[in-house]
């Protein structure tokens, strides 16, 4: 059982070394001040013997070693029990983003072409009514069922309980999971995770974080608090919408984080503005993490006199079919700000050991080999990449982008390997640290050379009246005008709006990257990603601004 590579293994382990110790705690009832009371848990041994009885049960229902299992569950006990029985049994769940376009939804779970369906009464519902994953064989409602819904969960376990050990002997390259991206630069895609992947991700969190067994985990993604178990941490599933960091009760946040002494925390960059604009300290956290986008400097140093002295804030740097990639750790990011402010870009830090990170010249086309790059050398703007033990190597039944993404390296002893193109744009500086100036599609092309968001956008962000800028390109590229959006913040009237329009435009005449910049305009408020709330939706913005101007985007 030891060699077996599958992210649930640990899970025996843990069970067996201390089968009372909570494993997470769910919010389950209100108490009459309205917070949750948290009387929903799980050990690491029921954890272990229940999600060992679901997957005997799926078993029972051809769910098994390969079967493709879309997922629609909301964050409760049945989630993570249904998560760790299909990695258990070798099956391979699909997760999508249920906030997504629902054309593009359903493009995915046609995509994806799944086996069995398990989802709420509500996803079953609308799987029924919109079509979703027709061709699913077997449907499973987590929750009470109705008449069209197919076995319960609940049922399933029943069925499978006794059934012993559950651990099939999945190898390194068998598939894992297929997570699609969030879709904020285009539409989603199905990252295909191998149980290498996860195993190898669970290493280098646990050892770039310096993260030990013990400690508890307030996770605001909940898909990272798959990672608690074989971390040997307790996990505190927050009271909130997951899909709306932005919209947060920070009352309840803390709540969660006094009551059970959290001591680490990860969330989006929306979510630590919540955190950072209600002031509150938070005496017991030692380990804060923020990822899916960059996390604005005036949050950082917020953050960072609310936690306790010795606590540590990190960034890491990556994306879905590659993380970590990077990091760097808040106070060193906080020495940075005077650069980035001034168009340096945005410090993400130092390459994850073993990650390589190397920058390619830019390019839209794919490229097929390694021995086709132009690497590129300090300072220079490029692409950047990376090669690493979890960079993942293809898109499900997406040649098309695969090819796109992807780049075979022979290495000197002959082996092969993937080097993931992570259509961000980047630099490393002498030191070694590595920039990221914004994504490769929304650089603005214009004839003088191009412009790119991270370099622009913190420039104007310092002034005391923006909320946040986007850089945007109107026009065919390698003619296109660049527009700056400008979203303000909600307390001022409209007749200040052209006070700070022409504030900033005497601010772009003093960098060098913001010279060229001639329109501005004030936007009501920036679309975002569905998944963080904190990726500007730059394409929509775009088209937008082409509107506004009288112009074809």
């Amino acid at each position: 059982m030891s060699e077996v590579c599958n992210i649930a293994a640990a899970l025996p382990r843990l069970a067996a070394a201390g089968p009372a110790q909570v494993a997470m705690r769910c919010p389950g009832r209100r108490g009459a001040n309205g917070f949750a009371k948290y009387d929903v848990s799980l050990t690491y041994g029921e954890l272990d013997r229940r999600s060992d009885a679901i997957a005997a049960g799926l078993a029972g229902h051809g769910i098994v070693r390969g079967s493709r299992v879309v997922v629609m569950v909301r964050p409760s006990p049945e989630f993570f029990l249904l998560m760790f029985a299909l990695f258990k049994a070798g099956a391979v769940p699909v997760l999508v983003d249920p906030g997504i376009d629902k054309r593009a939804l359903r493009q995915c779970l046609d995509e994806a072409d799944p086996q069995a369906f398990i989802g709420i009464p509500l996803a079953v519902l609308a799987r029924r009514l919109l079509g979703w994953a027709r061709g699913a064989r077997v449907v499973v409602t987590a929750g009470r069922r109705w008449f069209w819904g197919g076995p319960t969960l609940a049922a399933i376990e029943a069925a499978g309980a006794g059934a012993g050990p559950q651990l099939a002997g999945t190898a390194p390259d068998d598939v894992a999971a297929i997570l699609f991206t969030s879709g904020s630069t285009g539409v989603p895609k199905g990252v295909v995770y191998r149980h290498r992947h996860f195993v190898a991700q669970t290493d280098l969190l646990r050892n770039a974080f310096g993260i030990q067994a013990g400690g508890v985990d307030l996770p605001t993604f909940p898909p990272f608090a798959l990672f608690d178990p074989a971390l040997g941490l307790a996990s505190i599933i927050p009271d909130m919408d997951p899909t709306r960091p932005a919209q947060a009760d920070p009352r309840k946040l803390h709540d969660a984080i006094d009551r059970f002494g959290v001591d680490q925390l990860f969330g989006s960059p929306a979510l630590m503005r919540v955190l950072a604009e209600h002031g509150q300290p938070l005496p017991t956290l030692r380990r804060v993490t923020s990822a899916g986008a960059p996390v604005p400097a005036d949050v950082v140093a917020k953050m960072r006199e609310l936690l306790p002295g010795e606590a540590s804030f990190w960034t890491p740097y990556g994306a879905t079919e590659c993380l970590p990639v990077a990091v760097i750790e808040g106070r060193e990011l906080q020495a940075t700000r005077e650069a980035t402010e001034q168009g340096a870009g945005t410090c993400v830090g130092r390459p994850v050991p073993p990650n390589e990170v190397r920058i390619i010249a830019i390019t839209d086309t794919p490229i097929a080999d390694w021995s086709q790059v132009q690497e590129l050398g300090a300072e220079a703007i490029g692409e950047i990449t990376v090669a690493g033990p979890t960079a993942t190597d293809e898109y499900f039944r997406r040649p098309e982008a695969t090819a796109l993404a992807k780049i075979r390296e022979t290495l000197p002893d002959g082996s092969t390997r993937i080097v993931h193109r992570m259509g961000d744009l980047g630099r490393f500086d002498a030191q070694g640290r590595l920039w990221f100036c914004g994504r490769k599609t929304q650089r603005v092309r214009t004839p003088e050379g191009n412009l790119y968001t991270e370099q622009v956008e913190p420039v104007f962000n310092t002034h005391p009246d923006v909320a946040r800028t986007a850089l945007v390109g109107v026009g065919e590229g390698g003619r296109q005008v660049p527009v700056l959006c400008v979203e303000v913040e909600k307390h001022l009237p409209r007749h200040e709006y052209q006070r700070i329009v022409e504030e900033l435009r005497r601010l772009s005449e003093g960098f060098v990257h913001t010279a060229r910049i001639r329109h501005f305009l004030v936007h009501d408020g920036f679309p975002v990603d569905i998944r963080h709330n904190a990726k500007i939706g730059r394409e929509k913005l775009a088209a937008w601004a082409a509107k506004q101007l009288g112009r074809t985007p």
